[in-house]
């Protein structure tokens, strides 16, 4: 297709090929969703960058990732592809993986152009259901869904593209206000974007354009550079310019950014640098990718519930018991958007398994029910071999399939018979351990009530079964956190920890405040919930000043214990909380993580710093501003942690600079931020 290109076409200009690489191109990684848990920025950058190294390999110079849409109702199908609820993390892991798709960057030929989507706010869908309209309020739309945009574009992202959905009225393929002011003028963004498929043209069913033509000319005017799949641009465009209705510059310019992104990445030097048939060999499904798929899954698990340190298990089991459709589902290993994945190549939970036990241990598979239908036909012979099993691990959840764009889930209970299954295997009695599989927080109260242990999978990629196993015997301690809340029903969602208090808080213990009747207000796992095989515990936080000023930058220091008797990892999470301001705050806000190794009984201290871009936040005329008052810190294992200390600011300070949107922690001479 390039030799046609460059060799038959008038003008010799070459093609810019894309693919959505957006957990992997080959070798398969965990879905984004998955990864955000390994809170590992170092990891995401990885990651991403292996998957450029196959890709560009095999031809592709531009993904359509990373997605960084903040996300906070799990029943959207494409919460899945992004990094859950958290502006800072989602920040934090767009910017990781804007690098490692780039690597160093041109000439070298396995540099990956760059798409952050969905612009903006498309993960607010009414309802949960996907293209649906969102309805944002402007300070939720500036300090929730922007911010890893913004940081994407001082990393560097090449490409944006505009959501399926609208706001304020107007559909992001035709907000001027948004694409040409927000992101173009206020924030310099001076590169491509790129419609999603077929969504100019859907700005007709919108309502705002009655006609092809129209449709075309919105965009356009809203500085949409590429017609992804509609035609409406190769159709229209001509005659728009020739009638004046769009002006030569507007066309001019637009041409010319698709052209210096090819000039950019050397095409119009070698048409066919990224088209080398032996480095494709070279590059593909390769041992080292695939420890970096099987470290990546490892980190990524989350330990939900551990009653009675049931795991990990001993591999020298007399008779082991799997069950679950999904325990043999290589296809659903990949997850949503497996890029060029392999299924053959995955291995299974059930192989994973098999393959870790030892020798003399009895593995008996039994799928014993489906999330696709309500079949209860295996469910009596998966309960008569757990009579006589040592252990049954359960894998749970759902397929692939249903998760990803436009597979929105009404219930987040578990689909098909797999509840009556878990049923009767707890009324057996037997040991009974849960996988999860799944591409959503689920709604588990029952599940949490009935099974000791549970260990949440994701979709894992690859390397998921060997992953899996490692984790499930014990040679690697879990150290996952969950990136978003796991709510106790469907009917709670949305549901996050970085809500405001209101004016009557949340008290059991009162009448008249913000609670259900029916079920507690609280969520079953909060956001940065995960646990260890061994125990940490935490001193509390040691703060450089109690009182300081706007511009000063205060060092909080914590101590952490591992006061088990394994190594492990834990992932270390700083909160702050404005106390009284002009307008109301979240009850606490993410301002720094970072992971510490710990051996058994071994002690650590950790430093954090937080300065006036983490103090300051929008005031009523939306400026930025530090406001003298009382903060609370709070540092500890997850969002829950009331380890805290407060400190004080003796006066105001106005931030007229919007600040670096890429966090401290990421923020290196090697890599400033691109104003």
């Amino acid at each position: 297709m390039q030799q046609i290109a460059v060799e038959e076409s008038f003008l010799h200009i070459p093609l810019l090929f894309t693919f959505d690489v957006i957990h992997g191109f080959r070798t398969i990684f965990p879905v984004p969703l998955a990864e955000a848990s390994a809170w590992d920025p170092d990891l995401a950058r990885r990651t991403a960058r292996a998957a450029a190294v196959e890709a560009s390999a095999s031809g592709v110079h531009w993904t359509y990732a990373p997605m960084v849409d903040i996300a906070r109702d799990p029943r959207w199908g494409r919460v899945v592809e992004g990094a859950g609820e958290d502006p800072f993390l989602g920040a934090v892991l767009a910017v990781a993986r804007v690098r490692g798709f780039h690597g160093n960057g041109p000439p070298d030929p396995s540099t990956l152009l760059t798409t952050a989507k969905h612009f903006v706010g498309y993960g607010a869908a009414e309802g949960g259901r996907d293209y649906n309209t969102s309805d944002l309020s402007e300070r939720t739309l500036l300090e929730t869904y922007l911010p890893p945009f913004r940081a994407a574009v001082q990393a560097g992202v090449d490409t944006i593209m505009p959501g399926f959905n609208e706001l304020t009225g107007v559909p992001m393929h035709a907000n001027d206000p948004m694409l040409r002011d927000k992101l173009r003028e206020q924030w310099g963004f001076q590169g491509i974007i790129v419609s999603d498929f077929g969504a100019v043209r859907e700005l007709m069913q919108h309502g705002i354009a009655a006609t092809p033509t129209a449709a075309a000319q919105l965009a356009f005017a809203a500085t949409v550079d590429i017609d992804m799949a509609s035609g409406l641009y190769a159709q229209e465009l001509p005659t728009l310019v020739r009638n004046g209705q769009i002006p030569q510059r507007a066309l001019d310019n637009a041409v010319r950014r698709v052209l210096e992104l090819k000039q950019r990445l050397g095409l119009f030097e070698d048409p066919y640098r990224y088209s080398d048939a032996a480095r494709e060999k070279a590059s593909l499904l390769t041992p080292p990718t695939r420890a970096l798929a099987r470290e990546a899954a490892q980190k990524s698990m989350v330990l939900l519930k551990n009653d009675g340190a049931l795991l990990p298990l001993h591999k020298d089991l007399h008779k082991l018991l799997v069950v679950g459709a999904l325990a043999d589902d290589r296809l659903s290993t990949l997850g949503p958007w497996p890029g060029d994945g392999h299924p053959e190549e995955s291995i299974s939970v059930l192989q994973g398994i098999k393959q870790a036990v030892s020798p003399t241990t009895q593995v008996i598979y039994v799928p014993g029910a489906s999330p696709d239908n309500a079949d209860l036909s295996e469910i009596d012979k998966a309960e008569q071999v757990a009579a006589d099993a040592d252990i049954v691990i359960a894998v749970l959840g759902e397929r692939a399939k249903m998760s990803g764009e436009a597979h929105s889930r009404a219930s987040l209970g578990l689909p098909g018979a797999q509840q009556p299954l878990l049923d009767q295997l707890v009324k057996t009695g037997k040991p009974l351990v849960v996988i999860l599989m799944n591409g959503r927080p689920l709604a588990i109260s029952r599940m949490a009530e009935q099974v000791p242990a549970i260990l949440e999978s994701w979709f894992l990629g690859t390397e998921t079964g060997t992953a899996v196993a490692d984790v499930l015997f014990g040679d690697v301690n879990p150290s996952g956190k969950l990136p978003i809340t796991f709510p106790r029903s469907v009917g709670q969602v949305p549901l996050y920890y970085s809500h405001k208090n209101t004016g009557r808080p949340p008290n059991g213990n009162e009448d008249l405040t913000s609670t259900y009747i029916d079920q507690s207000w609280r969520p079953l796992y909060p956001f940065g919930h995960g646990l260890s095989y061994t125990t940490f515990t935490y001193d509390p936080p040691i703060l450089s000043a109690a009182q300081l000023a706007a511009t000063d930058t205060l060092k909080v220091q914590v101590t952490i214990h591992n006061t088990g008797q394994r190594e492990g990892e834990e992932i270390v999470q700083l909160y702050l909380h404005d106390n009284v301001a002009s307008v109301t705050r979240p009850v606490r806000l993410l301002r720094g993580f970072t992971r510490v190794r710990l051996a058994p009984g071994e002690a650590r201290t950790v430093s954090f710093l937080l300065d006036q871009d983490d103090f300051a936040f929008l005031d009523q005329y939306f400026l930025r501003r530090v406001e003298p008052g009382t903060f609370t810190v709070f540092v500890g294992g997850s969002s829950a942690t009331d380890n805290q200390a407060s400190f004080e600011i003796n006066n105001t300070a106005p931030v007229k600079r919007l600040g670096s949107a890429i966090p401290r922690m990421l923020r290196t001479p090697e890599n400033p931020p691109h104003e």
